[in-house]
This record gives C-alpha cells, structure tokens and sequence, in this order.
C-alpha cells in the first residue's frame, strides 16, 4: 500500500485556451512551503488539449512535477470530464493534498471530486500551514497535517479545520490572499527545475452531456488585484453619485475604484468592485478608504495594503485600528481637497 504520507502537494493548474491563470501561481508559492515542511514534492495538474506548453511556466512558478492530461473533451472546462480525469489521476498518484483556486472553475471541480473521492474539503480558505493534531475524543495523535484556515460566522471568527482521516486533503484558496514566487525565485528555478509526466484521462466510453456550443465573454475594465492604488468607498459615500467623487481621486492618482460589500448591495458601485471576504483581496500599495466603517469581511480583503488611508466622519471607527494615516472628516469635503492638492502638485 501506498505511503500516503509520502505524497506530493498538488496544485490544480487553471487554464483556459491554453493560458494559465494567476491563481495557480499564488498556490504554488504556498505549495512550496508546505512542500518543504512535508519534505515532499510539489505537483502542479495541467489539463486541456495542447496545453503543454504551460508547463514550463508552472515549473519556474514552483512545479517540481507538473502531471498533465490531454484530451480533446478537456479543451474547454465540463465539470463532469474534468471530474472524472482528475478522480483517476489522485486514485493513481495519491497525493496528500490538493489545492484548488476559489474561482468559478474551483468551486464546481473541488466538490465534485471531493464527493467522488470521499473526503473532506474546505472552501475559501485564506491560510494552509503544516501542523499537528489531537482529537479530543480518541485522544489520538496525527502528524503533519493541513490546518485549513477561513473566516467563519460571516467572518467573525477564523477556524482551523483538520482532516486527518479521509485523504488527500483539499481545500479552495481565496485569489490573492498567497504570494506567488518573486521574479528573481522563477528565474532561478527556470523551466528544467521539473519534470512533466503523462498521464491518461480515462475518458474513453465516458458520457459528456454537456455541450459547449458558444463562449461568450464580457471585458472587464476593473482590475483591482492588479492595482496599485485603490480609492474604495462604503455606505458612508451616501450615494451612486457621490462615488463620482471616489473615481475623480482615482483617476488623479492613476487608480483604481472599490467599494465594500455594503455600497455594492445599496448600487452605488458595481459587484466587480467587491473589496473583501466575499469579494476580492487586494494588495495595493496605497489604499484610500472613504466612508468605510471597517467591517472584518472587508478589512479581510485589504488590510495587507502597504499604506492605508481611512477617511470618515466617525473618529471611532474600526476602519482607523489598520489604518496608516486617518482623516476624520466629511469625505465630500476632503477629497476635493485631497484632488486639488494632487493636480496642483503635478
């Protein structure tokens, strides 16, 4: 029997049309770590039809092995085909973990193979360590095993969640919470630091219901990951016109517009604009809040910000304890200072 202790760390590789997304990339960094404490490998699954040329990419990202998979049923993403190719491959390998991206494609392939693997998986995870493990029941003892780390009660609270007996242990990783390796590390590694194997999908003779006629995408203008400045704004704005003001300060900064999960709910910004635990996590190198009271799912998604700068009318609020500089005041009032003072500076 296999040690499966022994397994590697994997890190599901998300393509589409044969470009790799970003998530990958921040999961293999923390994959490396996890890697180094296990004293195991780091596996990278690269599936589609003529994708193998991402692979060297993956490998300078952190890949020791990258396990690829082609078939014609893998070029564009069915949850079934994909499912099932990625169910043999674990059933084969045996890793110890597997991580996924919390992205679209993530959220409908790791339950799915979850369930046909019978074990355990926690979504949204915003932290993976290496730890050890007492049930409090048997009093038994494991060994280096994943601590799955997310918020929980809408944020409230951070659990740890172990599961030490049904392997491989899975998890979903929130986009932008791990840090890809740096640019000197890829090079360093290059595109021979690993190998690539082939492997079988195993779908000969299996049923595919869906499919896809047409794929149609809708561009996106906002790029808040990729930002490095973000004026955000939250209730206190007061309304969908006021956030006029919020893309004035950005658009002198050379910046990008956010907002919390409250002023997307009352319309005064747009869902892709989600700043926090049910939107998205950034990391910009200045970050100005402006009537934001600092709620924990927001703060989850942007307190890793170089420079924080908080405006708001409430000198108590929670948005000042992360704060860098705060500026208690009437918004209105203070970003068109704030934007004269830029536009005269330059």
């Amino acid at each position: 029997m296999t040690d499966r202790s022994k397994g590697e760390v994997w890190v599901f590789a998300e393509q589409e049309e044969g470009k790799l997304a970003e998530i990958p990339f921040e999961l293999l960094g923390k994959a490396r770590e996890l890697a180094s404490k296990l004293g195991v490998k780091v596996g990278a699954v690269l599936m589609g039809e003529g994708v193998e040329p991402c692979a060297a990419a993956l490998v300078a990202g952190g890949a020791d092995v990258v396990h690829l998979i082609e078939d014609p049923a893998l070029k564009v993403f069915r949850s079934k085909a994909y499912r099932h190719a990625l169910v043999e491959l674990i059933k084969e390998a045996q890793p110890q973990i597997v991580i996924f991206g919390a992205t679209h494609m993530g959220r409908d392939l790791a339950p799915a193979v979850a369930s046909a693997l019978r074990c355990g998986l926690t979504a949204d995870c915003t932290d993976l360590q290496i730890g050890d493990y007492t049930d409090k029941k048997t009093g038994e003892t494991f060994a280096n095993v994943l601590h799955q780390i997310r918020p929980a009660f809408g944020g409230n609270i951070i659990a740890t969640i172990v599961n030490a007996r049904h392997w491989p242990q899975m998890a979903t990783v929130r986009e932008g919470v791990m840090k890809p390796l740096d640019a000197a590390a890829r090079e360093a590694r290059g595109a021979n630091a690993g190998t690539v194997v082939r492997h079988a999908s195993h779908l000969d003779g299996v049923e595919i219901p869906v499919e896809v006629v047409e794929i149609v995408r809708k561009a996106s203008s906002v790029n808040l990951k990729g930002a490095r400045i973000i004026v955000a704004g939250g209730a206190g704005v007061g309304s969908k016109e006021n956030f006029a003001l919020l893309h004035d300060l950005a658009a002198a900064l050379g910046g990008a517009v956010g907002g919390s999960r409250a002023a997307v709910d009352l319309g005064y910004c747009e869902h892709e604009r989600q700043i926090g635990q049910t939107g998205v996590t950034v990391r910009p190198a200045l970050m100005i809040s402006c009537g934001i009271s600092g709620a924990v799912q927001h703060l989850a998604g942007m307190q890793d910000a170089a420079k924080i700068i908080a405006i708001n009318t409430d000198r108590d609020a929670p948005i000042f304890k992360v704060a860098h500089y705060g500026i208690v005041g009437d918004l209105n009032v203070v970003i068109p200072k704030l934007i004269k003072a830029i536009r005269n500076k330059g």
